[in-house]
């Protein structure tokens, strides 16, 4: 695994150089509710991507617990069918997670599908908890796979993806600064205070 300003040194020399910054802002006149839904989906198919390449690797033999990094482990929830945080393997974890988070999409309430419904006023709340949730399987990636990545010459691909994720996160307040701890380095070598 890379760590420190070896990994810092590796992100920056495979960052994407597009205005990711300029890329995340809301457009002038567009609903800022519509805007977290489309981005919402396209972070989630991004993510779930991302993610897919890594399935052979991430087993549950080689990830028994969902961690990002020795001090970091996340334990399964839906609040619904599981209401006590349950300990599952990583590939579990993300496959709970993956269908949690499209049963949301899918969910004309929470994500209205006709043009001018309105939406929840819970509505970001919903957004927050699917961008905590992603956050947690790119912390899972970096800290288990990264090696993997490189290897599979994904990691410009996987740090643009996360930069550009972050970039968003960081514009409408979606993730909560301790959220972030397990990558904080990396997320500070996006260079965005937060």
């Amino acid at each position: 695994m890379v760590q420190g300003a070896q990994l810092r040194k590796h992100i920056d020399a495979t960052l994407g150089s597009g205005n990711l910054r300029e890329a995340v802002r809301l457009p002038p006149g567009e609903d800022l509710n519509e805007w977290l839904a489309v981005n919402t989906v396209d972070f989630f198919n991004q993510v779930n991507l991302l993610y897919g390449t890594l399935t052979e690797f991430c087993t549950p033999e080689n990830c028994p617990t969902m961690t990002a990094g020795p001090m970091y482990e996340y334990r399964w929830a839906d609040g619904v069918q599981i209401k006590k945080p349950i300990e599952v393997s990583a590939p579990r974890y993300v496959e709970y997670l993956m269908d949690w988070i499209e049963g949301q999409l899918d969910d004309e309430s929470l994500f209205p599908q006709k043009l001018g419904a309105p939406f929840p006023p819970n509505f970001k709340d919903v957004v927050k908890t699917i961008f905590k949730r992603l956050f947690r399987v790119y912390a899972h990636i970096y800290h288990s796979h990264f090696q993997k990545i490189v290897s599979l010459k994904e990691e410009a691909h996987l740090n643009t993806c996360f930069k550009h994720f972050i970039l968003f996160t960081m514009e409408f307040g979606l993730i909560d600064k301790k959220e972030l701890a397990p990558l904080q380095d990396l997320v500070d070598s996006i260079n965005v205070p937060y």
